[in-house]
């Protein structure tokens, strides 16, 4: 069976369940908290693959891996379904999932915007407010990066989309273009 189709379907399943209790966007901070640690922490999902540990070590894990707490129910029931069907294995996809799910109901963006060198407060909120007015009333989740490689200028990726206003790729173009002729 397709890989991505189980954790997507998991993830609905957990969506609609929050949604239902009222704790959606709870649930999107813990998946967030959890998407997170698995990205910092590689041997994270060498544990929770491992069939040689526990279920409960694996929950009490991946619990706190989230940062969840005793009042975090619908948490701890989705642990414990995922523990039963012997799923545990696909959190970190169902966690991306369940985000990918959340922004689309809630017209949440992902942005991030890369520059060669750090903005200044007034040309960040500039950015920002050029890129809310792209957006059509959405909300973003915004992030800067700095990437000395470019050399000069920006790039700003939306979801899927890419703007790449740098010197590096403008020196790539015309390099590219003086190749062809």
């Amino acid at each position: 069976m397709n890989e991505g189709l189980i954790p997507r379907r998991y993830a609905k399943a957990l969506f609609e369940y929050a949604t239902e209790k009222s704790v959606a966007t709870q649930i999107y901070g813990l998946m967030q908290n959890l998407e997170f640690n698995f990205a910092q922490a590689q041997s994270l999902q060498t544990i929770v693959s491992n069939p040689f540990a526990s279920s409960a070590d694996k929950v009490k894990l991946l619990t706190t891996a989230a940062g969840a707490t005793a009042e975090d129910v619908v948490y701890a029931d989705f642990l414990t379904l995922l523990s039963t069907n012997k799923r545990i294995d696909m959190v970190r996809s169902i966690a991306m999932a369940y985000q990918e799910i959340y922004r689309k109901a809630n017209n949440i963006y992902q942005v991030e915007v890369v520059t060669a060198s750090e903005l200044s407060s007034q040309d960040e909120s500039r950015m920002k407010s050029l890129i809310r007015t792209h957006l059509n009333g959405g909300e973003m989740e915004y992030s800067h990066r700095i990437d000395p490689t470019l050399i000069g200028g920006f790039i700003v990726n939306i979801g899927s989309e890419r703007l790449d206003a740098s010197i590096s790729n403008e020196l790539k173009q015309l390099r590219l273009k003086l190749l062809s002729n």
